[in-house]
Order: structure tokens, then sequence, then C-alpha cells
């Protein structure tokens, strides 16, 4: 086992992984920017490390000061957590060329799993369901793209291969708007990842987003942890997610898992992962899949008792599985809130000093984040600023309890996003369990228009 380990990120994820880590006796090393020189995670790490001035940029991107970091604090390891260079395969690569470990799946296969037409491929020979749609990448030529088109059905979205968190995808109603829908997301993709290839895939109109977690060993061990549903979203970015997802039965759960975990020994995954579906009228459709922790790992950890992070560590050490798929037992309902430091309805970020914290507890509560009274939540990076998780036996008794959790979290200063989780946990739809991808969307649209 690992003696030290470098966490190169920052927020709850840095807390979250640095718990694990001293929990298990290892000692920590944080990387951190000015703007969190005064985070919680690096009072409490064994050590801290300023890679770089506020911009991610020039910190939480800066491989080189990350890699030096390492370095000077003979830290063994290198967990990415999610987000910043979690996914990024040039990264993983220097850090094992480096003499470290990094904590997660091979170079080769982030990049594999980073490419979405690769992904996609390399799903369809593994048997996993994907969406209907192009063979690999769009071609050039107009007169193919049009026939492809005409062969899915309309309507089809147009997704960029190296998209990710809502950018590059464009839905496409009718053949006279295909070919610019085409040149502008292959110009976009161009901007924002440095990569044109575009691919067309069937547009659901009422998914769900389902999602499978899974854990690999290097020996070609795999288990499935069961399913997420993270339909509440708005413009990708989810924030509501629950496990297990309302309405999917166990003999629907084995199956789809089971395709996941056999898929994973196939391409000689190692570390933990996630494969993204879209779900509807009872099929499976993939999407993609994140080669590192999820953001909602945690209600998957509520409803099986298994730490995610610390089962990478060991994974990453060389261990095999210290589970079977037999052990996996999902008992009880866990949902979870992403809290953001922004307006709750209009979604504008606001940073800023937190003046007064009083957070929720009670039978069942979990809360992972890193702020405390008088701490300046930076306008530098992302805004979650924490996760608020019940858990319950049924997802009733999850949902009242995290009713009253959000009543009782109070968090003054700046503005959160906690009043709109309040009228979620309200709205008759959402309780019922089940909605699409779009439900959110829809009715944040009502509430402007005043129809609700």
């Amino acid at each position: 086992m690992f003696e030290k380990i470098l966490i190169a990120n920052r927020g709850e994820i840095a807390l979250r992984i640095q718990r694990a880590c001293r929990e298990m006796g290892i000692k920590t090393v944080v990387v951190h920017s000015e703007a969190d020189r005064e985070a919680k995670y690096v009072k409490l790490a064994d050590e801290s490390v300023c890679i770089g001035p506020a911009p991610s940029g020039k910190s939480y991107l800066n491989i080189p000061a990350i890699i030096a970091a390492a370095e000077v604090t003979d830290a063994q390891a290198i967990h990415p957590g999610y987000g910043f260079l979690s996914e990024n395969a040039d990264f993983a690569e220097r850090v094992e060329q480096s003499g470290f470990v990094f904590i997660g799946p091979r170079p080769e296969t982030i990049r594999l799993m980073g490419d979405k037409v690769s992904a996609k491929d390399a799903m369809l020979a593994a048997k996993v369901p994907c969406v209907p749609g192009s063979e690999g990448a769009l071609p050039d030529s107009p007169e193919d793209i049009v026939r492809t088109a005409r062969k899915v059905g309309y309507p089809v979205i147009i997704k960029a291969a190296g998209g990710g968190g809502g950018r590059g995808m464009r839905v496409v109603h009718s053949e006279a708007a295909l070919l610019t829908a085409v040149s502008m997301t292959r110009a976009e993709a161009e901007a924002a990842f440095g990569n044109p290839t575009v691919y067309m895939e069937k547009f659901l109109e009422q998914p769900r987003h389902i999602e499978i977690q899974v854990l690999a060993d290097e020996y070609g061990n795999a288990i499935f942890l069961g399913e997420r549903d993270c339909s509440m979203q708005r413009r990708h970015q989810k924030i509501i997610e629950e496990a297990p997802a309302p309405g999917i039965t166990d003999k629907q759960r084995h199956q789809i898992g089971q395709v996941c975990a056999e898929a994973c020994s196939r391409i000689g995954y190692r570390g933990a992962g996630t494969f993204e579906f879209l779900y509807e009228n009872g099929g499976f459709y993939f999407i993609e899949m994140n080669t590192r922790v999820q953001v909602e790992h945690p209600v998957t950890e509520m409803i099986t008792g298994v730490d995610i992070v610390q089962e990478q560590i060991r994974i990453a050490a060389g261990e095999k599985l210290r589970y079977k798929q037999k052990d996996i037992v999902i008992r009880g309902h866990a949902m979870e809130c992403r809290i953001n430091a922004e307006d709750p309805f209009s979604f504008i970020p606001s940073p800023g000093k937190i003046d007064g914290y009083h957070p929720a507890g009670g039978p069942g509560i979990r809360i992972d984040s890193h702020i405390y009274q008088g701490y300046t939540v930076p306008s530098h990076y992302d805004s979650m600023i924490g996760k608020l998780i019940a858990y319950g036996d049924t997802r009733d008794q999850a949902i009242a309890r995290m009713r009253v959790a959000l009543s009782e979290m109070a968090i003054s200063g700046i503005k959160t996003n906690i009043p709109l989780h309040q009228e979620l946990f309200m709205d008759s739809t959402f309780v019922r369990g089940g909605t699409s991808i779009h439900y959110l969307e829809e009715r944040l649209a009502k509430l402007k228009k005043g129809s609700i």
C-alpha cells in the first residue's frame, strides 16, 4: 500500500480523497492554487504545495507543476479526483513516465473512452447496447450525411467526438437544418476540444439518464455496484442524483450491470468507472464512459456499503478486487443534492465570503463539503460547494429526510441553490420518480412564464 498520495484536485473531492487516505493510514499531499490557500483540506493535509495562481490553467491544469510537487514531497501516487486532469490521458501518461502511480485507468484506456466514436465502437464490440446512429465519425460528403440521417430517422443529434459537459451537441429536427448543424458543431468542436470529428445519433425524445458504477482490477476481475438515476439536469449538468433508479427491476439491473462488467474485462479496464446510458421504453443506450470517480458516487456508497475511493486506491496499489458480484447487496435508497454557490433560479454564480454556516444532520444524512464559516468561495472555479446526501430504508424515507435536511441547512453571505432543491423535493412529478432528462428545464421554463 502507498505511504503517501498527492491529491491533484480541489474542493469537496480533495477533502473526500483526503479522508479516505487518512482512514487507511496514508499521508496526503494537497496541491492548491493561491486562491485555495485557506481551504479546509489544505489545512488538514500532511503537506501542501502551492502550484500557481488562481486560474486553473496556471494551477490545477499545470501538469509540470503537479509532477514537480509529487517529486519534492516524495509522493508515490497521484489521485486526480474528477474534472480538471482526471480524464486527461496525456497527464496519466506523464504521471507514470515520471515514476508515480496514476490512481485511475491506464492512459490508453482513458484515450479509448475519451473519444466518443472509439468508445462507441469498443462498446458495440463488447455487446453493450448503443443509441442507433452513424457508424463512426460522420463523413465529409453532404450526400452521405443526409443518407445517414434518413436511415437513423429524425430528430437526430450531432455530437463532438471529443465533447463533454454538455458542449458540442446540436439537435436537428429536419433535413433542411442538417448540414448547417453539422458544420456548426464541427467548428465548435474544433474550437473547444481541438478535434473537429463529429458523429450522429438518434435523438431520444424523453429519455432518462441511468448510469452503472463499476470497479475493475488489473487481473481481469470486474463488478458492478448497481445504477444511479441522474435525470434531473439543467444544460446537461446534473443537479439531483439517486440510487437505485426508480422503476428499474432487479432483472434489468443485473442484465445491464453484467454487460458493463464484462465490457470492463474485455477492454482491460482498471479502477472505478461509470457507464452512462439513456434509458427509454425499457431500453438502455450507451452514451459514454467516465473513467474516473463521479461527483455522485456517495449515493452508491450509501446503498452498497462500498467505499469507492478506497477501492480506487487499493486497485491502483495492485491489489485484487476485495468483492465478488455476489457480495454486492443493495439496501435502501439514497438521494444527493448538489449544493451550488449560485442564484437558485437565474443560476448566476455567487462567490464570496460565507458568514454563516449551519450544516444539516440527523439519521441517514451525509454532507461532503469543504466549506466552513468564514470561508471565501472563489470566483475562479465551478460553483459546487458541497453535496447533501440523504439515505433511507425506502425512497419515500430518503425524500422525507432530504426535505428535513434542506430545511435545516443554512448558508449565509452568498446565494445557494438550496431553495431550488426544496421546491423540487415538493414537486409531485419528481417525487413520483422516473422523470426524463428534459423535465427540469421544462419546469424552469414554465416557472419563468409564471405558469406554475
